[in-house]
């Protein structure tokens, strides 16, 4: 069925179209009691859309897939995957559809994709649907990165579809309908790679390439510039989570975007008190994606992206790994130069500072903060207020202040811009207990908390009188925290 006139849009199938071979033509499971329960105004007014046609029968319908315009050609994305480092070689959308691709105001293609839309022929099993907590989680945490100024797929709305879904009890079930550059993935390329198809591969590089990287185009070997790339765009990416002390979860290769977006909040987390060994998720029993170890899972991930390329970058195999590994060579340098200048802005040290003085300085700061457990949000925002003369915010985080005091010395010296850390260290970020407790009203059916918390986080570097609460860690009732994939 159309969409009608007053919520049309132009929505394309360039994927579908250019790539039939990783897409299976689907539809979405019908909504006929489908509700609204939040929509992204600013993120549908910078594609295109109409925010009050949204809120109609119309456009609720094309948040969840009921209704589409003609241009659409919806699709389930086939891909493959490491999870947890087994290779499953056919996953896919299994409760997901790509409705298509909207230019947006910025002339940029943006896919439009929903999740928990129904079973596809990809569901292994799976009934297809999605619970309203986990995909509030997605919107908020999503949004929360990316006012963090962290490259993401972002929530345009979260649909309730009237519809129970059974997990350990039965919840009420609802869609996301979520914006990326694309749901391109090293997944994707696996997959392709599998099929023993090197033209199917080439186009998919040149697919990719000219959605993200289009100053590649006339690259010599395309596949080799690709690769390079993604490394520095992932390198980048976990470099920016871990300067938040975000933890991802689930880092499988069919979670590795081409355009270095973060995708995929399942069991997210953002730390509380510093520990490299942090991890939240409950199927993560030896810690494979433990904060600590995301940049080295990052590096593998890549080494598996450049696998399913090697046949694209040389027909000589022995050519063609050396040429991957040097260009994988260079993940471990592009992540600390990131990592390391994204750690100076947050302590106000000016770029061109002396390393000999500043990579002891980082290294015992981190050290300091393992062995205190200090909450790391807190600490990093407290901080610019120890280099404006006040230290006693930040001296009350350690049980005993003296190697604090030892350390604040040294960085003090070389001259912190305190105005610059505020700019780089956020007030609020989507604390676990705070997420837990809005998602819990927010099932019951009362969104309060859950607005509260996203006009916090979305505003995240500037204090707000009677946001208070949302600045602290988790009492300690809250106790150790678990996350869940929301499957």
């Amino acid at each position: 069925m159309s969409l009608a006139p007053q919520t049309a849009v132009d929505l394309g199938s360039r994927f579908a179209r250019e790539l039939p071979e990783l897409a299976v033509p689907w539809a979405a499971a019908e909504f006929p009691d489908a509700r609204l329960l939040v929509l992204n105004e600013p993120l549908a007014a910078e594609l295109g859309l109409d925010p009050e046609a949204l809120h109609t029968p119309d456009g609720i319908a094309l948040l969840t897939g009921n209704r589409v315009p003609e241009t659409a050609a919806p699709v389930a994305q086939a891909y493959a995957g490491h999870q947890f480092g087994g290779y499953s070689p056919r996953l896919g959308d299994g409760r997901a559809l790509l409705l298509g691709e909207v230019v947006d105001t910025h002339g940029r293609l943006r896919d439009l994709h929903l999740k928990g839309s129904g079973p596809t022929p990809f569901a292994r099993g799976g009934d297809g649907f999605a619970a309203v907590g986990p995909m509030l989680r997605e919107y908020v945490i999503s949004e929360a990165m990316h006012a963090l100024g962290v490259p993401t797929t972002r929530a345009l709305a979260v649909t309730a579809t009237g519809l129970d879904v059974q997990r350990e009890t039965v919840l009420p079930g609802a869609v996301l309908a979520r914006v990326a550059l694309s749901h391109l993935r090293v997944g994707t390329f696996q997959y392709a790679a599998s099929t023993g198809d090197g033209e199917l591969v080439r186009r998919l590089v040149a697919h990719s390439i000219d959605r993200h990287y289009p100053h590649l185009a006339d690259a010599e070997n395309p596949s080799l510039a690709l690769l390079g790339a993604v490394i520095d765009a992932q390198a980048s990416l976990i470099a920016r989570w871990m300067l938040l002390g975000f933890v991802h979860g689930v880092m499988n290769t069919d979670n590795v975007t081409i355009s270095g977006e973060t995708i995929d909040y399942g069991p997210c987390a953002f730390m509380d008190a510093f520990d490299a060994a942090s991890v939240y998720s409950s199927i993560d029993r030896q810690g494979r994606y433990a904060f600590g170890r995301q940049p080295l899972i990052g590096e593998w991930n890549l080494a598996r992206f450049a696998e399913a390329l090697l046949t694209t970058i040389d027909a000589d195999t022995d050519r063609s790994i050396e040429l991957a590994q040097d260009e994988l060579g260079r993940f471990r340098d592009a992540y600390n130069a990131a990592w390391f200048s994204g750690m100076l802005d947050k302590l106000g040290i000016p770029a061109d500072a002396d390393q000999e003085m500043t990579t002891p300085l980082l290294t015992d700061l981190l050290d300091l903060l393992q062995i205190s457990r200090v909450d790391y949000t807190g600490f990093f925002r407290r901080l610019s207020a120890v280099a404006r003369g006040d230290a006693a915010g930040t001296r009350a985080l350690f049980a005993d202040p003296g190697p604090f005091d030892l350390w604040a010395e040294r960085w003090l010296g070389l001259g912190p811009d305190s105005d610059a850390m505020d700019a780089a260290n956020p007030v609020y970020i989507p604390r676990n207990h705070l997420v837990e407790e809005a998602l819990d009203a927010a099932t019951g059916g009362d969104l309060a908390l859950f607005e509260q918390l996203v006009a916090a986080v979305t505003s995240p570097f500037t204090e707000r009188a009677g946001l208070e609460r949302y600045a602290e860690p988790a009492p300690d009732a809250f106790g150790p925290y678990r996350t869940f994939c929301g499957t």
